[in-house]
């Protein structure tokens, strides 16, 4: 008798416990609502955001403008530095020589924090439009100080949609840039052109002070003839429409031509190339060579004459130094 009640606690005891452990698993914290979970995430979402623009490649890419002279722009919004650009010296663009000498002015002014133009270079193939452009740069940074160098960025053709990117990238700082577009133009239905219309002129923010536009194109309206007739057949007022298209060329201030050049012209670009890089040949014997060579061509420009230099050094066995 006096053993059953030592027997009976411990499973009355059990019993209890059991009876509790309900009780315990309903005081666990209830499950967050569906509110607080999406409110976590923009929290999460707002913390990554900040973290991300504060490691923008903005800062980066500031601090490595003085690294070069000459970038290229990625739309992704980095600028690839150009240690050594691919082009020739002034001296050697024979023949447009008036053309020379009015980008050269306007590249001076700017570089100095005068007003200037954006410029259109426009006309013929193979006369000197980007090699022009890229020798301006040089000349202008001939004997300047680290901090007043003039900056050379090109921009792709199928990059200029980030135009806008770029131009608020540059504008805070100190260096003056030349934007760069090498044969530019615009086909079918392509709207892109609305982004180079706002930065050249009529958007709010516009073209920064210290950032110039050069653009190079076979065209002098950028824009194919089939997309300006086919706005002008679809516009209520055809005038209003051609207008639109036409007014993209408008807003570079100074439009530069450049023709076919002249045998005279021709040949003179050929001996410049010889006497610069030193390949000796009989004058007859030159003019021959080069105007035969220029016929299977086709053509007479500074494009073919530098491919006839080319030929003609390879065959003397004469190393083009620095090229």
């Amino acid at each position: 008798m006096s053993k059953k009640p030592s027997k009976t606690v411990p499973r009355a005891a059990s019993k209890a416990s059991s009876r509790k452990l309900p009780t315990a698993a309903t005081k666990r914290p209830a499950a967050p609502s569906e509110h607080d979970t999406v409110g976590r995430i923009a929290r999460s979402l707002e913390a990554i955001a900040a973290h991300l623009s504060a490691a923008s490649p903005k800062s980066s890419v500031a601090d490595s403008l003085g690294s070069a002279d000459a970038f290229v722009w990625h739309p992704n919004g980095r600028l690839a530095p150009v240690p050594r650009v691919s082009r020739v010296d002034l001296g050697l663009l024979k023949g447009i020589e008036q053309v020379r000498d009015i980008l050269i002015e306007n590249t001076g002014r700017f570089a100095d924090g005068l007003p200037a133009n954006n410029a259109l270079l426009w006309g013929a193939r193979g006369m000197g439009k980007s090699s022009l452009v890229k020798a301006a740069h040089a000349s202008i940074n001939v004997n300047r100080k680290p901090a007043e160098r003039l900056k050379l960025i090109e921009i792709h053709r199928e990059d200029i949609e980030s135009l806008p990117a770029l131009m608020d990238l540059l504008r805070a700082s100190d260096f003056h840039f030349i934007v760069f577009c090498d044969d530019l133009s615009f086909d079918g239905n392509d709207a892109s052109y609305k982004s180079l219309k706002a930065v050249l002129e009529g958007g709010i923010e516009g073209r920064p002070d210290n950032v110039i536009l050069y653009a190079t194109s076979n065209r002098r309206h950028l824009l194919a003839r089939d997309m300006i007739e086919n706005e002008r057949s679809t516009a209520i007022n055809p005038g209003e429409a051609v207008e639109e298209k036409v007014s993209l060329s408008d807003r570079f201030g100074l439009w530069l031509g450049f023709h076919r050049c002249s045998q005279d012209e021709y040949l003179a670009m050929v001996k410049g190339y010889c006497g610069h890089f030193g390949i000796k040949l009989d004058e007859a014997e030159l003019e021959r060579e080069a105007l035969e060579w220029s016929t299977t061509r086709g053509a007479r420009s500074g494009r073919v004459a530098w491919q006839f230099t080319q030929e003609l050094a390879g065959r003397l066995g004469v190393k083009l130094a620095g090229q």
